[in-house]
């Protein structure tokens, strides 16, 4: 063939390759409410900044008729681009062609950019719509899906790697997402499971629908698997470049700083007269939380799983950080066995990725019953105190109010390590409440008095006056400083500021063993 004639074969299976599934095929995916593989590619990235790789690869597959279905791209659209300038790399699998399922040559395709994005130090963005593994292919489409796994696994802690289930995401293939560091999903058109309703309904005689089973709500509310809920394909794809300006490219770099126009010693009066007189009132930690960081900066992850712990990512003085915060308003802001590991999967993605974490504290205890403990709440909650150990990042904790027991301890005290350790003056420190702890110590007093409740009363004041307050633990120095809830702001700037060259690090290893 002449040079004219192999440039007009390329134009046309360019063509092919940007049809996919054809017209039919798009015209469908559009009535379900969900964007082609290339219209969200074009959406995710700056205005023309994609450059697409391997558009021409097909399948190798002969057997049932497939040799004669042979579409250029084979159903994944791979390549790197720029979000707000910075280099990422993405596939975004394309429904159109065979239902987005999984072949060899798909899987080679998504492994290739991988590869490429660990050695320049890129994130990796996965936005996943398929019917699963490609059965014409049998094994070949399973060792695609491990081969996929493994370079998740490698990645991980080196280049963010965020997933997108925009779509179907069914069976072995929810394994790639679910090692990711965040997955988004988008109302009523994407969903996850290991095991359909049908398969769900012959095993467990469970009638269970789609939405039910694995959809976004029931993930991020339920499981914990879904990080971000999304209304659509749009705000789904806005919501993950937003994600990726708190994120540095790879473990080497630090967070992005912007210019922030928030004063960083600017003080707020309301702080003080914030938390209520009695100590068992609950109140909204988000509200604390937005009057402490650079305004509208806060961006919540896992928003409505274990609503008892706040964690997310914020700006102070347009340094990135990463939230965690007892929440009173949910089960007093006790910790329990979802909000452990939520919270210890937060922490150490802080960690690995150069996040200075901030912690704010009002927590009086881990949730009592047979359910946590016979669920593993010893076991999960040293899952939240491993992470915050583990952590070499800058660490500050600013105690609200309740601080007790070991509750106390895991959330990033001074003797984890934490670096600068704050108090606010309605702080209590203690081993318990001050009423466990008079109904113990003065047991006898209690029970030989003329007016028991009287003498519970008067010796849980005692209690409180001696112990639930700040000033032993800051006269300890477990509490760097006692501060007036109005310069908390200026206070963590200052140490944010201070702690920008912190070196830590742990004792040579392998790597440890966290409590799984």
């Amino acid at each position: 063939m002449s040079y004219k004639e192999n440039v007009k074969l390329l134009k046309q299976m360019r063509k092919l390759a940007l049809l996919g599934g054809g017209e039919e095929k798009i015209k469908k995916q559009h009535e379900k409410g969900k964007l082609t593989a290339r219209e969200r590619i074009k959406l995710l990235l700056d205005e023309g900044s994609f450059v697409e790789m391997d558009m021409l690869v097909k399948h190798r597959t002969r057997d049932f008729g497939l040799d004669k279905q042979r579409v250029p791209g084979d159903g994944v659209v791979t390549g790197y681009g720029y979000i707000d300038g910075r280099l990422v790399f993405v596939f975004s699998q394309d429904f159109t062609v065979f239902g987005g399922s999984l072949s060899e040559t798909f899987a080679l395709k998504i492994t290739k950019i991988m590869d490429q994005a660990l050695k320049v130090g890129a994130p990796v963005i996965g936005i996943n719509d398929s019917g699963g593994a490609r059965i014409q292919e049998g094994v070949r489409s399973l060792a695609g899906y491990a081969e996929i796994f493994l370079r998740n696994t490698l990645a991980s802690g080196v280049v963010p790697q965020i997933s997108a289930v925009m779509g179907p995401c069914a069976g072995g293939a929810v394994y790639s997402p679910a090692i990711t560091d965040f997955i988004f999903m988008v109302k009523n058109t994407s969903y996850m499971f290991v095991t359909g309703p049908n398969v769900v309904k012959t095993v467990t005689h469970e009638e269970v629908s789609y939405e039910e089973l694995g959809g976004a709500e029931t993930h991020a509310s339920k499981s914990g698997v879904n990080h971000v809920t999304c209304e659509n394909d749009a705000e789904c794809l806005q919501q993950i470049r937003k994600l990726l300006s708190y994120l540095p490219s790879n473990y080497l770099e630090d967070p992005p700083k912007i210019e922030s126009t928030d004063d960083p010693n600017r003080i707020d009066d309301e702080l003080d007269e914030f938390i209520p007189e009695n100590p068992n009132q609950p109140y909204d930690m988000h509200q604390i939380i937005k009057r402490v960081i650079d305004k509208d900066s806060f961006f919540e992850i896992h928003a409505d799983y274990a609503k008892n712990l706040i964690v997310g990512f914020a700006r102070m003085d347009g340094f990135s950080v990463g939230i965690v915060a007892n929440q009173p308003e949910h089960l007093a802001g006790v910790l329990d066995i979802d909000a452990s590991v939520k919270g210890a999967r937060f922490v150490r993605f802080c960690d690995a990725f150069n996040i200075p974490i901030i912690t704010f504290e009002d927590v009086p205890g881990f949730l009592p019953g047979t359910n946590q403990e016979w669920g593993g709440i010893i076991r999960h909650g040293a899952k939240l105190l491993y992470a915050f150990s583990e952590a070499t990042v800058p660490k500050i904790t600013v105690i609200v109010r309740k601080a007790y027991g070991g509750a106390y301890d895991v959330m990033s005290s001074k003797h984890i390590r934490g670096d600068v350790n704050l108090a606010w003056p309605s702080a209590e420190i203690a081993v318990m409440g001050p009423k466990g702890a008079a109904e113990i110590i003065f047991k006898k007093e209690i029970s030989n008095a003329e007016d028991p409740e009287q003498m519970l009363a008067k010796k849980e004041e005692e209690y409180r006056e001696k112990f639930a307050n700040p000033f032993l633990a800051a006269e300890l120095g477990y509490v760097d400083e006692i501060i007036e809830p109005r310069f908390t702001r200026q206070r963590i700037i200052q140490a944010l500021h201070m702690l920008q060259n912190k070196v830590d690090s742990n004792p040579a290893k392998k790597h440890g063993n966290i409590p799984l």
